[in-house]
């Protein structure tokens, strides 16, 4: 999907003002709770401004539709992720290659656990809510991020290439998927999934 193509799910307008901040906040957390309580199906602005304590006429203000709402929530969503792995590869920085992705994944799956209910409930949505495009973007905001990290590693043989490190990107976020639509925890395991290819990649550069 086009980047112009995102326009048609974003916001009206951007909060200034700390009450509208706030206001804004509570719709994005009143959309979390009636997609968690009824399903993407039976959401509607009127079921969420109810539960935000606001006008829907103060919700359009905002939001034109439904498409927006959760298009905004699922944006505020990667972006945590995002946040979260970027702190992680600063914090590994200049550390071997193995503990760098080790704090890499865990700070993804943790970020991705913290609300495993919010991260099923937009996997469901995704698709009609620029979810592809979306995927994309933070995608190339993580290679980036894990590309400059990965260049301090003192044990570093061969810099991984773009498909390399989104071939690992593949990985966690496809594992990440598996797992929290199963209930289960995958840490560990992917882990060691990425720890193995990321050495064989950078050692031979296959």
């Amino acid at each position: 999907m086009p980047a112009a193509t995102l326009t048609v799910f974003e916001p009206r307008k951007t909060p200034i003002q700390a009450r509208s901040t706030v206001t804004v906040e509570a719709i994005s957390e009143a959309t979390i709770q009636v997609l968690l309580t009824h399903g993407a199906d039976r959401l509607t602005t009127t079921r969420v401004a109810d539960r935000a304590g606001v006008s829907v006429g103060t919700l359009y203000q905002y939001y034109p539709n439904k498409r927006s709402l959760l298009f905004a929530v699922f944006e505020d969503h990667l972006d945590k992720v995002s946040r979260a792995v970027e702190v992680g590869c600063v914090g590994a920085c200049h550390k071997p290659m193995s503990e760098m992705i080790r704090q890499v994944v865990e700070a993804y799956v943790d970020a991705k656990m913290h609300r495993a209910d919010i991260s099923v409930a937009l996997y469901k949505v995704a698709p009609d809510v620029g979810g592809p495009a979306l995927v994309k973007q933070t995608g190339q905001r993580l290679r980036k991020a894990i590309e400059s990290m990965l260049l301090t590693a003192p044990d570093l043989k061969l810099s991984p290439d773009r498909f390399v490190i989104d071939m690992m990107l593949s990985a966690m976020s496809g594992a990440m998927r598996s797992a929290l639509e199963a209930g289960a925890s995958s840490r560990e395991h992917l882990v060691l999934l990425c720890q193995s290819y990321m050495e064989a990649a950078t050692n031979n550069g296959d």
